[in-house]
C-alpha cells in the first residue's frame, strides 16, 4: 500500500506531461482492470441496489467464488444502470467483453455463474455487453450502450459511475483523478482558474443557473483574510436523488472539484453541507476525504505548492429551508436555520462574515473535467448559453427510472420517450414535474421544450436540483399540488408572514377542494370556487413579499397546475368528482342490496365503523361517517360495493 501510494503520488500526480510513460500506464491499466488474467465480477452497491437486495447477492457471489473460483476478483461499484435493473451485475472473463446482467437476486447467482464459467450463458437476465479494442466479442449479444436508456445520454458527470470501486482512491487516480487539481495548484493562479471556469460557461446546476466563474470572482475579489467554499449536498427536494447517487458512485471527483474551487477563490477551508438521511453516501464521502488527506492532497503546503486546504463534513439539521443559502450559513454558524435578507450576498459576506461561495454537487463535479479538458471542450456540448450537460433523477410513472445525464438542448420528450422508455402500463402522459416541491408542470403540449436555463426561465420553469417526475393519467393534479403545499407549509421557517400564513391558507383551501362539503347547497359551491380564486391572490402576494426563495416559489406548483389543468379543479369543486379517483374525500360508497350476502367482511374491516347490518342480511353504509378509504370496495368478494 505504501509503495503504491508513493508510486501514484510521485509518478502520476506529479508527472508534468499529460502523457504518462508506458511502464506507468501499464500499472494504471492493472488498477483499471483493463487487462486481467482472472475473471472480474462487479455489482452495483448504491442505495437502490441495497434496497433491491444487492447485499444478499454480494454474499452469494462471495460464497460461490470462495468455493469454485477463488482467483476471481470481486468489486463493489457505484450505480450505473436504471433502478429497474437492480441488483446489477457485471462479469468479465479474461480477454473478453464485459457482460451485464439485471435483477440478479440471491437465488440467481449460482446458476448464472455456473453458466458463465462453463460458457453457457443464460440470456434471460442479460442486459448487454461492453468492451474496447482488443477484447473478444460475445457473438449475438447486443451492446449495452445501444440500449435507448444509454444511447440518448451524454454521460460526463456520470462517466465514472459504475466503473470503479468508489472506496478506492488508487483506482480513481488510475482513471486520471486528481491530476487536474495538482496541475492547478502548481501551475495556475487563482484568477486563471476562475477565468477557465468562466470561459467554459458553466452555470450553477441548481436554482437560477448563475455563471459559476463570476460567482467565484466575486468572492476572490472581496478583500478578506479568509474565505470559505461550501458544497451544498443537502438535496431535499421531493423526487430528487442525483446527489446521493453521485456521492455513492464517484465521491473522489467531488472532493477534487471542491479542492479546485477552494483554490480558485483562495479558500483554505471547505465544508460539505450534507443531507441527514444519506448515511451510505456519507460514509463513502468521508472515506474519500480521509484518503485524500492521507495521500497529501489535503493539508499544509500541498505538493510544495504553498496552498493549504482542509475539507470537513457538516450534517444538516433536517429542515428543507436550510438548503437556502443564507439559512444554510446560519446553520453552519450554530444558529437557527432561517433565511436573511440579501444583499449582502454570501460571496461578499457569508459564513462568519467572510466571502463564501456555495455550489451544489453537480456543479463541482464538472470542475475537474473542465480543468482537464479545457473550457472549449465543455462548450462543444449543450447550447450557446447553457453549455454542458444536466443530470436528472427520473422518477414516477416512466417504464425506466434512475439518474440520467443529457446534453443541454435535449428535449423533455426525448427524456420521457427515449430514456425512460415511455409511460408504464400503457397509460397516457399527463405532465412532467420539474424543480421539486416549488417546481412547475410541463404538459404534453410543451414536450418539445429543450433543457435550457434561459428558455425554461422565459416560461416560468426552473430545473432545480434535477427532480424529473413523470405523471400519468391516474394521478390527480389537485391532490398532488395539495401534497406539495403541505410539504412546504410544514417546512416553512415561519419568519415572514406571507410564507407562514400564506402556505397554511393555501393548504386549507386545497383541503376543502378534495373533500365533499358538509352542505350541498349552491352557496357552498360558490364559496369553494371563491377559495380557489383567492389562491391566486395569495400566491401573488407570497411571490412578491416573501423573504426567501422558499416562500417566493412555494405557489409555483399551484399556479402551474391551475394554468394547465383548470378543468380538474372545476370538476372537484362543481361536480364533486376526481377523474383519477384518488381523492378519497370525494368518493361516495354504497352497497347493492341485491348482491350483498351479509358476510360481514366489509363491516369488520371498516376503520371508522361506518357499515352496519345483520349477518346474512344486506348491509348498508352510513355516508356521514364514511371517509372514502375504499377498504370495503377492495375486500368485497361479491362486487356489491359501488363507488361514484
Amino acid at each position: 500500500m505504501e509503495d503504491l501510494r508513493k508510486f501514484l503520488t510521485d509518478k502520476v500526480l506529479l508527472f508534468e506531461s499529460d502523457t504518462l510513460p508506458p511502464e506507468t500506464e501499464k500499472v494504471l491499466g492493472r488498477l483499471r482492470r483493463e487487462k486481467s488474467d482472472n475473471a472480474v465480477i462487479s455489482i452495483s452497491s448504491g442505495t437502490a441496489g441495497i434496497i433491491a437486495g444487492s447485499e444478499k447477492t454480494c454474499s452469494a457471489i462471495k460464497a460461490y467464488i470462495d468455493e469454485n473460483e477463488p482467483a476471481t476478483e470481486f468489486v463493489k461499484v457505484g450505480c450505473a444502470a436504471p433502478l429497474n435493473f437492480e441488483p446489477f451485475v457485471c462479469i468479465q472473463l479474461p480477454g473478453k467483453n464485459k457482460l451485464f446482467f439485471r435483477n440478479i437476486t440471491e437465488e440467481k447467482v449460482e446458476p448464472l455463474l455456473n453458466g458463465i464459467f462453463h460458457n453457457d450463458i443464460n440470456k434471460d437476465d442479460l442486459a448487454g455487453q461492453r468492451g474496447t479494442k482488443g477484447f473478444e466479442l460475445w457473438p449475438g449479444i447486443p451492446f449495452i450502450d445501444e440500449l435507448p436508456f444509454f444511447a440518448h445520454q451524454k454521460r460526463i458527470v456520470l462517466n465514472n459511475c459504475g466503473c470503479y470501486d468508489p472506496e478506492s482512491i488508487d483506482e480513481y487516480i488510475a482513471r486520471g483523478g486528481y491530476r487536474a487539481y495538482v496541475k492547478a495548484i502548481r501551475h495556475y493562479t487563482y484568477e486563471e482558474v476562475c477565468n477557465i471556469i468562466e470561459n467554459s460557461g458553466l452555470r450553477g446546476r441548481s436554482g437560477g443557473g448563475y455563471i459559476t466563474g463570476l460567482k467565484w470572482k466575486q468572492a476572490l475579489n472581496t478583500s478578506s483574510a479568509s474565505r470559505y467554499l461550501v458544497c451544498n449536498a443537502k438535496e431535499s427536494d421531493p423526487g430528487a436523488f442525483t446527489d446521493r447517487t453521485i456521492l455513492e458512485s464517484d465521491p473522489h471527483r467531488l472532493v477534487e472539484g471542491i479542492a479546485i474551487a477552494s483554490y480558485a477563490i483562495g479558500a483554505s477551508n471547505a465544508i460539505v453541507f450534507f443531507r441527514k438521511e444519506s448515511e451510505h453516501a456519507l460514509r463513502r464521502l468521508q472515506k474519500a476525504i480521509e484518503y485524500a488527506r492521507e495521500y497529501g492532497l489535503l493539508g499544509h503546503n500541498i505538493f510544495s505548492s504553498g496552498y493549504n486546504l482542509d475539507i470537513v463534513i457538516r450534517k444538516e439539521p433536517g429542515a428543507f429551508v436550510c438548503g437556502e443559502e443564507t439559512a444554510l450559513i446560519s446553520t453552519l454558524e450554530g444558529k437557527r436555520g432561517m433565511p436573511q435578507l440579501k444583499p449582502p450576498f454570501p460571496t461578499t459576506s457569508g459564513l462568519f462574515g467572510k466571502p463564501t461561495v456555495i455550489n451544489n454537487v453537480e456543479t463541482l463535479m464538472n470542475v475537474p473535467l473542465i480543468m482537464q479538458n479545457g473550457p472549449e471542450w465543455f462548450r462543444t456540448m449543450g447550447t450557446e448559453k447553457s453549455p454542458g450537460t444536466k443530470v436528472f433523477a427520473v422518477a414516477g410513472k416512466g417504464r425506466l427510472s434512475g439518474v440520467v445525464e443529457v446534453e443541454m438542448g435535449t428535449t423533455v420528450k426525448s427524456i420521457i420517450e427515449d430514456i425512460a422508455d415511455g409511460i408504464k402500463d400503457g397509460k397516457e402522459l399527463k405532465a412532467v414535474q420539474l424543480g421539486g416541491a416549488a417546481g412547475s408542470f410541463i404538459t404534453s403540449e410543451s414536450l418539445e421544450m429543450p433543457v435550457d436555463y434561459d428558455i425554461m426561465k422565459e416560461k416560468g420553469i426552473v430545473m432545480g436540483a434535477g427532480g424529473f417526475i413523470i405523471i400519468d393519467e391516474n394521478t390527480c393534479i389537485v391532490d398532488l399540488v395539495r401534497h406539495y403545499m403541505e410539504f412546504i407549509r410544514n417546512e416553512s421557517c415561519g419568519k415572514c408572514i406571507p410564507c407562514r400564513e400564506g402556505t397554511g391558507r393555501m393548504l386549507e383551501i386545497l383541503d376543502s377542494v378534495i373533500r365533499k362539503p358538509i352542505s350541498e347547497d349552491s352557496g357552498t359551491t360558490l364559496e369553494r370556487f371563491k377559495g380557489v380564486m383567492q389562491l391566486e391572490t395569495i400566491a401573488s402576494v407570497m411571490k412578491d413579499t416573501s423573504l426567501c426563495g422558499l416562500g417566493q416559489t412555494a405557489p409555483n406548483p399551484f399556479l402551474s397546475a391551475l394554468g394547465n389543468f383548470r378543468e380538474e379543479f372545476e370538476e372537484h369543486i362543481f361536480d364533486r368528482k376526481c377523474r383519477a379517483n384518488v381523492c378519497r374525500g370525494l368518493r361516495t360508497f354504497s352497497i347493492d342490496v341485491d348482491k350483498c350476502t351479509g358476510c360481514t367482511a366489509c363491516a369488520s374491516k371498516c376503520p371508522v365503523n361506518a357499515i352496519y347490518g345483520t349477518r346474512l342480511q344486506p348491509f348498508f353504509i352510513v355516508e356521514e361517517k364514511c371517509t372514502g378509504c375504499g377498504i370495503c370496495f377492495d375486500i368485497c368478494k361479491f362486487s356489491s360495493i359501488k363507488v361514484r
